[in-house]
């Protein structure tokens, strides 16, 4: 292999040569941040050893899960745990899920770091013929996830629902089963609207298709129960309806950001107000991101968004169509960056994006000095692309 150059394929399927960065970029550690809250949505590290199927329960590295926790902690970022980053209903079952809240929330009271965990009702499985369950059990799953995670001492994040978005009858419904867990929960929590562009079994969620009617049934959730929301996280990939939606919040409720096309001008904000964030491309870009918050935290607007705007096209690429299979191209470039030894996913996942986008993702990321050692990112892209038949 010959350093400093190396062969890519490209969309057209062609092999191009590229010159990898020499340097990375130099980031900081640090406190937490002033201006926002900010929390990562953190991936899980595969077992890459253990002898299980694509339908068998996740085997999780969890000495390489939780250390690549501490390096987000160490940053100053907050970690969101067990969401869909975390493989959550695609790898990652409800007594996975359970396992890592409760070592995460641990490992987040002996290190001091910020952490909220995912509560959802991922024990209900579907068949093809729907989901045989009614609003209760609904209810009932959500309530067993919330003491759970209530119990391990972090802030609930409470996630959207395949099972409720199978069985409710219309907005009635939602009301009804967000009413009575907002009312029965212990501490505020962080109400997320994931939309179908990252789970397509959440099409038509808070009852309508219709964004507008939706919107105005999650509106009603929130104006109804303020005291227990400290904020909402938007996931629907459209900056002027998290605008329009963060306007119309009571005073207190906040809004983070799950926008991954977005997520600079969302931050940055306007004269009328800002989102913090919950994103799961805070994952890779960890390091890069806090800096960049550290200087918003100076007032330093342009200065933020000198650093996070060039972000933007590696995100949009990793959040591409079909977007739930994003989780690939996290994995991978945290294999690239150092922070676990191979490219395993639960599930198998890693076959779930094309050598082209992941070659696009090497360069891109290579391009804003994301890698801590740029000739291990390039050794290592070097060693899968041999695996295609493409020698260097």
């Amino acid at each position: 292999m010959t350093h400093g150059r190396i062969q890519l394929p490209g969309a057209d399927g062609r092999l191009r040569t590229y010159t990898p960065r020499a340097e990375p970029l130099p980031v900081t550690t640090g406190a937490p941040f002033v201006a926002r809250t900010v929390f990562s949505a953190a991936h899980v590290v595969a077992d890459p050893y253990a002898d299980v199927s694509p339908d068998s329960p996740a085997a999780v590295d969890w000495d390489a899960t939780l250390a690549f926790r501490r390096h987000l902690w160490s940053h100053g970022l907050g970690v969101a745990e067990a969401m869909d980053t975390a493989q959550r209903g695609m790898g990652l079952d409800w007594a996975g899920a359970a396992e890592l809240i409760r070592r995460s929330s641990a490992e987040a009271k002996s290190v001091g770091g910020l952490i909220a965990c995912g509560v959802g009702t991922d024990q209900l499985a579907g068949t093809e013929a729907g989901y045989p369950y009614g609003l209760d059990e609904v209810r009932a799953a959500y309530e067993e996830q919330l003491a759970l995670v209530e119990e391990s001492g972090s802030q609930a994040i409470l996630m959207a629902s395949r099972a409720l978005a199978a069985v409710a009858k219309g907005p009635e419904d939602y009301l009804e089963v967000y009413g009575h867990l907002l009312r029965q929960a212990a501490e505020p929590v962080v109400l997320h609207w994931l939309g179908p562009m990252f789970d397509p079994a959440l099409e038509g969620y808070w009852g309508s298709t219709d964004l507008d009617a939706a919107t105005s049934t999650f509106l009603e959730v929130i104006a109804a129960h303020p005291d227990k929301i400290d904020g909402i996280k938007v996931s629907l990939l459209d900056a002027r309806r998290e605008i329009d939606l963060r306007r119309k919040l009571p005073d207190g409720v906040r809004c983070y950001t799950g926008d991954d096309f977005n997520y600079p001008e969302l931050i940055a904000g306007d004269d009328q107000g800002f989102s913090h964030a919950l994103l799961g491309i805070f994952d890779p870009l960890g390091p890069l991101a806090a800096e960049a918050v550290r200087v918003l935290d100076t007032g330093d607007v342009r200065g933020f968004r000198s650093l996070l705007d060039p972000t933007v096209e590696l995100s949009r690429h990793l959040f591409q169509t079909p977007t739930r299979f994003y989780k690939t191209g996290v994995v991978f470039l945290a294999w690239l960056a150092g922070h676990q030894s191979h490219f395993t996913m639960v599930g198998g996942l890693q076959s779930a994006r094309s050598l082209p986008h992941l070659a696009r993702a090497y360069e891109l990321a290579d391009g804003l000095g994301l890698f801590p050692d740029p000739a291990l990112a390039e050794t290592r892209m070097k060693n899968l692309l041999s695996l295609y038949g493409v020698n260097q």
